[in-house]
């Protein structure tokens, strides 16, 4: 048999009624439980946590921080000497009615030149950070380290930021005279003046709190305070400076009782405590373009019990094996390609609809997630026509491929495992291939908790669909060699 008619013919065996209404369920599973859990979510969210909402074209971003700020020109500079930074944190465990001193690795006080105070606007800062060193950012997602170390009064830091039309340069310094260059950024389309001064920010402290075998975190309120004097402005008029906050803070009975956000004035220094933080939203607190996909893994169950009962009868060749994998793998390929290509634009959509935020993801990797839930779905399949035609038995099969794919899967995505174990399940077991579908990105700079269970895969996605591939050829060239080995010992021997 010529292998178009075999295929046509494993067509229409494959053709059954049930068959094709199991896999419009797996289609609606999808669907149908990303859509209303998407409806079903309502607690409001904004971009960066305050009154006002800016598109985030490329990235959802925080962008809150205390700011002392001055009008600058098109060309100018500020130059700050920073004597401390302190800072307290509430509530960290075990002793969870204790407010104790210190920093959170990225707390950040310094110097910033901005687009205005609205909240998203592009910016440049140098920083002394809390356990990092000085660094110098921009625009969020942009990072540039400077030397290690904190600040205190025995051991201060010069900043300096200037300006040149759109490029801005940071330069730090131990003595205020000899300095070193920490970066440069270019700000297209800076208007004439922007808003330049100092700065204070510090995230919550994250902890983990301990869920079965896994954890979950937990964000505790944190606050800095930064002195600055030897102020020096090139390039701005005199005058007082005025001190707002961007975005909203100073509703923790912490403010209101005892160190409020704002700016102190004393013989020439400035101190400026803040909250919040300026870079790149996680996963808390927003929505990434995959959560609506939280129907894959039933719609795979159903994929994998179909793909698992067409191997009713064992392939009689490995030519047979291969019409049947192809059949069943460009069915579910197309599953997958009905499904994510309607509940990933459509739910996000509905999510926006409710005033929630959306991890923006740019068109070509919108469409990556499509093809890539496409493929893993295929090679799923495929893979349970392997592993089938091995076995022999399909009460036999369905466990092992649910054990093998799903099952790591989901107790990688739920708290139910520590994350390294978890991690690990994600890169060795075929369920690596989920990678397919993640979005968001890990940020250095951004304090979180990069694990599974918060939507980080351990592996890029085309590193998890290999990993995926290689099981699913490994296990297809062993059924084969068994299909050929089976007809050879049905052969009578020549006499």
């Amino acid at each position: 048999m010529r292998t178009t008619e075999l295929l046509r013919h494993e067509w229409t065996v494959f053709r059954t009624r049930r068959r094709i209404v199991a896999m419009t369920a797996a289609i609606l599973a999808t669907v149908l439980l990303g859509l209303l859990l998407a409806y079903g979510v309502g607690s409001r969210s904004t971009c960066s946590e305050g009154p006002v909402e800016v598109p985030c074209p490329t990235e959802l971003v925080g962008d809150t921080f205390y700011f002392a700020h001055r009008p600058l020109g098109e060309n100018g500079s500020i130059t700050v000497r920073m004597t401390s930074m302190t800072g307290i944190i509430t509530y960290p465990p075990p002793d969870h009615d204790e407010i104790v001193p210190g920093l959170v690795p990225w707390a950040k006080a310094g110097i910033i030149i901005k687009d205005g105070l609205t909240q998203g606007s592009s910016y440049a800062a140098l920083m002394v950070t809390g356990a990092h060193g000085v660094r110098m950012q921009h625009d969020y997602t942009h990072d540039t380290a400077g030397r290690p170390g904190g600040v205190s009064p025995q051991s201060p830091r010069w900043l300096r930021l200037t300006r040149a039309g759109d490029t801005i340069a940071g330069y730090e310094s131990a003595d205020g005279t000899q300095w070193t260059k920490v970066g440069t950024a270019r700000l297209a389309g800076l208007p004439a003046t922007v808003q330049v001064g100092l700065f204070a920010a510090s995230p919550g402290d994250l902890t983990l709190k301990r869920v079965l075998g896994g954890s979950i975190t937990e964000s505790r309120f944190a606050q800095a305070t930064a002195t600055f004097d030897q102020i020096g402005l090139a390039g701005a008029p005199t005058g007082a400076w005025a001190g707002d906050s961007v975005g909203e803070m100073g509703h923790t009975d912490w403010e209101k009782y005892h160190r409020a956000p704002g700016v102190v004035e004393s013989n020439g220094a400035l101190t400026v405590t803040g909250t919040g933080d300026i870079g790149p939203v996680g996963t808390a607190g927003s929505h990434s373009a995959e959560s609506n996909l939280a129907g894959l893994a039933i719609s795979m169950i159903i994929v994998i019990v179909v793909a698992v009962r067409f191997v009713t009868a064992e392939p009689s060749t490995g030519r047979v094996l291969a019409a049947k994998a192809i059949v069943v793998g460009a069915v579910a390929l197309i599953v997958g390609l009905i499904s994510a290509a309607i509940v990933i634009p459509v739910g996000t959509r509905i999510l926006r609809a409710n005033g929630l935020d959306v991890i923006p993801v740019p068109a070509l990797t919108g469409l990556r997630v499509v093809i890539g839930v496409a493929a893993l779905l295929a090679i799923v399949a495929v893979l349970a026509v392997a592993v089938a035609t091995l076995v022999r038995r399909a009460w036999v099969a369905i466990p092992v491929m649910l054990a093998l794919v799903v099952l790591p899967y989901v107790v990688a995505a739920l708290p139910l495992l520590p994350d390294g174990v978890a991690e690990w399940l994600l890169r060795l077991t075929p369920a690596a291939g989920f990678a397919v579908r993640q979005t968001i990105h890990e940020y250095p700079q951004v304090l979180a908790h990069y694990a599974p269970s918060e939507g980080y895969f351990p592996l890029p996605w085309w590193a998890g669909l290999a990993v995926l591939g290689g099981y699913t050829a490994a296990t297809l060239a062993l059924a084969a060699a068994r299909l050929r080995q089976r007809t050879a010992a049905a052969q009578p021997a020549w006499r």
